[in-house]
């Protein structure tokens, strides 16, 4: 290891990735074998000529690709090589997107092998899975995101069922179906990102609703239909992205009756509404004839699997969803439809919405253990918390006291239909951030705010 200090400052990376990076090297040169005890932290810190943190980050790195595991009280050991075999690409490790909203990634062994059991046994049909197909799914889809909605209190006929191409692919496609360039779209003042996006590519003009704890204002929604005539309402009423609100049942239904009034249609995204055990019923059920409901699978099962279990207001706005998804995406992925399924039908699908559940709740109580120095928003199963900035605090300025440290933290304004803002910042506890990493990373956030405010 003498030689990991010229190898690290070589390799132009991040050094905790540069020491991910060594550990790999070795263990395939044979150099580290199997059951080998890496130097303690501080001790490998003194060799190579890095401080404790970065070793420690560079540690816990090497755990998540699979390379070593970490025992409390005896040390951090080599894992036999043919676990390599299943760890990722290096590259697309790298490239993961800490930015974004994850869940909790799975760690439960047996867990992980129910997944790869349904992958294998999906990739038996593997042919037939690469061949063009519904763009919305078939019937067996169907019928399996009928059950995981039902989890939800929905019980749409199958006609009104589609399986997309995930949430952002369906709100394109429902967005070209209700709305031209120039039209308008109601939302939260605060609303999630990624809708912004996705209206600023089509030119729709969005008008952020205000809102108090309980969700947007009813009368300010009545005011803003006379006012601008929107074609839809979008809403995040669930574990709202990014303050994790949760519209009561009351305040939807107040929602709903200004709804019906004008008969303005809703695109409902239920993202988080699968991961609490106790959530309200969604908006879809106080307005199913005006609601395109969708349930993303990105929060409660994977990203990765690009899909959504999505609710059209009626039949013949399926058949509408139908031709726009073609159009935006061709189909859904049905290599990723099929495994999706199978885990819905035997059950592996609720065990990862559980773990996700119950990860979640651990990682926020360390947020609350970990940052003292300000105030912020969280719900026990959210995957992130809302932390208010305090005075002279900017979000640049954190950013980049924490740009040696894997975590995500996104400004206010990105959030914001109006106005640059810069309150309150997101910061993200899942994805793969492992937990045995979240107390240092957090505790480091926490004295750069300390620093950075005095």
């Amino acid at each position: 290891m003498e030689n990991w200090h010229q190898r690290i400052t070589q390799s132009g990376k991040p050094r905790y990735l540069a020491i991910a990076d060594c550990i790999a090297q070795d263990m395939k040169d044979r150099v580290l074998l199997p059951g080998d005890r890496l130097p303690a932290q501080r001790r490998l810190a003194d060799i190579i000529g890095v401080d404790f943190t970065t070793v420690s980050r560079g540690y816990s790195e090497a755990i998540n690709r699979g390379l070593v595991k970490s025992h409390v009280g005896r040390g951090t050991f080599v894992l036999p090589q043919q676990s390599l075999s299943n760890t990722s690409d290096e590259r697309r490790a790298l490239a993961n997107d800490l930015t974004m909203n994850a869940p909790p990634e799975p760690t439960d062994p047996e867990l992980l092998n129910r997944m790869r059991a349904g992958l294998s046994a999906v990739s038996d049909d593997l042919v037939h899975l690469l061949r063009y197909q519904n763009p919305i799914g078939g019937d067996i889809d169907k019928e399996a995101a009928s059950i995981w909605l039902s989890m939800r209190g929905l019980v749409p006929n199958l006609n009104r069922v589609a399986v997309t191409p995930g949430a952002h692919a369906t709100m394109l496609a429902i967005l070209t179906i209700l709305a031209r360039p120039g039209d308008c779209i109601l939302c939260e003042d605060i609303t999630y990102a990624g809708f912004k996006k996705i209206a600023a590519q089509l030119r729709l003009k969005l008008v952020g609703l205000p809102m108090d704890d309980d969700g947007i204002l009813p009368e300010a929604l009545d005011a803003a239909i006379a006012e601008h005539s929107p074609k839809a309402l979008y809403l995040n009423p669930t574990l709202h992205n990014p303050t994790t609100m949760i519209v009561p049942k009351g305040r939807r239904l107040q929602i709903a009756q200004v709804m019906k009034r004008h008969a303005l249609p809703l695109i409902e995204d239920d993202a988080y509404g699968f991961v609490l055990p106790d959530a309200p019923p969604p908006m879809a059920t106080y307005a199913p004839d005006l609601t395109w409901y969708i349930g993303g699978l990105a929060k409660c099962i994977g990203a990765g699997l690009r899909l959504a279990y999505s609710v059209a207001p009626t039949a013949r706005a399926n058949f509408a969803l139908e031709d726009s998804i073609r159009a935006v995406s061709v189909m859904a992925s049905p290599l990723s439809m099929a495994l999706t399924t199978r885990w819905v039908l035997d059950g592996t699908a609720d065990q990862i919405r559980r773990f996700i559940r119950k990860e979640s709740a651990i990682r926020q109580d360390i947020a609350k253990d970990s940052i003292t120095e300000t105030d912020f928003v969280a719900h026990t199963h959210a995957f992130n918390i809302w932390l208010r900035l305090p005075q002279g605090v900017t979000c640049a300025a954190l950013m980049s006291h924490m740009s040696n440290h894997a975590i995500g933290i996104s400004p206010e304004s990105a959030f914001r239909t109006a106005g640059d803002q810069e309150r309150y910042v997101r910061i993200c506890l899942g994805g793969q951030i492992q937990r045995d990493a979240l107390p240092q990373t957090l505790s480091h956030l926490n004295n750069q705010i300390w620093q950075l405010s005095r």
